[in-house]
């Protein structure tokens, strides 16, 4: 079986669990592997960007501000 696609189980607690429900509810998914690979990539170009000594974030143009994600 590929390594990709095989199923595991991730074990959370109930804080993590309700956040992941709510984000699925957000999303209208019932998957939460949905959920978790968008939470991750994003994550993982927030810690890319500041290895590289940049930033990632948000920004408002009419009020121009930029919000870093914090990691």
């Amino acid at each position: 079986m590929d390594d990709a696609t095989t199923p595991v189980t991730v074990e959370m607690n109930g804080t993590a669990a309700k956040l992941l429900v709510k984000l699925m509810a957000d999303l209208g998914t019932d998957q939460p592997m949905a959920v978790l690979s968008r939470a991750l990539g994003v994550l993982e170009q927030a810690m890319g960007a500041k290895a590289r000594g940049q930033r990632l974030g948000v920004y408002d143009p009419p009020t121009g501000r930029f919000m870093d994600l914090v990691i």
